[in-house]
């Protein structure tokens, strides 16, 4: 069987840290063309992964017609852009998170993918830590019963990130929220079985990003470049009845950083960081802690999962409709927060 060829849009840190070594070291891929708006850049990782196509202009880049499949990495305001003309170009399409800035252009990216037929997913890489992969697995067996409350945190106390685009909200679409908050989101709903929205209301905060002189560890911004939010929280209700609480934030005063997920079910709860569940037996209250977990490479591991997926026809692990549905959940909640109302999800 022929290898896919893959494309890159973007090769910035998470590209050149994750998915460029990913998908070189899969039997079934190939790395064949890279795209940088950078051209030293795009000529270097091409040479490091003897891409034989290099290119400045991701429209030049599709019109290659051996191209597979595009793996997109740039700021998120290109996301939707980039990953519509890839689809109408034929291609299959990986994304990473967050899908769109808003909800308005993840379904883009959705319809262009029933439109022309082809597979797209988005990088949704805390699915396959072995944690949660744990949890999925008891949820999935009726341990937990019926899960009717969620809390979901992300939470730095200084870890504002001072590279690239993150506190650009014209660029990015917002701050925590949209950068963490798609991750734990995602994640919680995925554990939850993915219920459908009905209604959020959020609130978010900007308490650091306008003084200077705060200490960060990722060093110091500029207060006029910071235009998104530095935290963000947001209540979301489903249809079944079920809750879920989120926070997220880049800095704020807590003792240390937080990232966790916690389910109550009616048969069960449970904890991701650290990870443990909670049951009852005969009468006896117990905790169930894991002794080992496998060390895994979520992100090896997604992009495996989306080359099978193009290769065997199967859907992919993570969905443009179930991110789509994230996006619907962040936009409610940013929504609430300049409102102060709660917001109807569709």
């Amino acid at each position: 069987m022929p290898k896919l060829k893959i494309g890159f849009i973007g090769t910035g840190r998470v590209c050149r840290a994750h998915h460029l070594p990913s998908w070189s070291k899969l039997p079934n891929a190939e790395v064949y063309a890279v795209c940088d708006i950078i051209p030293e850049v795009a000529r270097a990782v091409a040479k490091e992964y003897n891409a034989g196509h290099v290119f400045t202009d991701y429209n030049e880049m599709l019109k290659l017609d051996e191209i597979d499949v595009v793996d997109i990495c740039t700021p998120n305001n290109v996301h939707c852009p980039a990953a519509v003309a890839s689809l109408n170009a034929g291609k299959h399409v990986f994304v990473e998170k967050p899908i769109g800035r808003t909800a308005v252009e993840a379904q883009a990216i959705v319809d262009a993918a029933k439109e022309n037929r082809k597979k797209l997913s988005v990088g949704q890489c805390l699915r396959f830590d072995s944690g949660p992969q744990t949890l999925k697995g008891f949820a999935d067996a009726g341990e937990l019963g019926e899960v009717y409350y969620a809390r979901t945190q992300c939470l730095r106390r200084r870890g504002v990130p001072t590279w690239g685009s993150f506190i650009d909200k014209e660029k990015q679409g917002g701050g925590p929220l949209i950068d963490l908050g798609v991750h734990i989101i995602d994640l919680t709903l995925w554990l939850m079985g993915h219920p459908k929205p009905v209604s959020a209301s959020g609130v978010s905060y900007r308490k650091f990003g306008d003084r200077e002189g705060v200490a960060n560890t990722w060093g110091s911004w500029d207060p006029k470049d910071f235009t998104v939010e530095d935290f963000a929280a947001g209540l979301v209700k489903f249809d079944n009845g079920a809750s879920m609480v989120v926070e997220c934030s880049f800095a704020a005063n807590l003792e240390k950083e937080i990232l966790n997920t916690v389910l109550l079910g009616t048969e069960g709860g449970c904890e991701w960081s650290p990870l443990k569940i909670y049951k009852e037996a005969r009468g006896t209250l117990l905790d169930i802690t894991p002794v080992e977990l496998p060390q895994l490479d979520r992100f090896a591991l997604e992009l495996r999962a989306f080359a099978d997926a193009i290769t065997n026809d199967t859907d992919p692990v993570v969905t443009g409709e179930q991110t789509l549905m994230v996006a619907k959940i962040m936009d409610a909640i940013y929504e609430s927060a300049e409102t102060g109302r709660e917001v109807v999800i569709p």
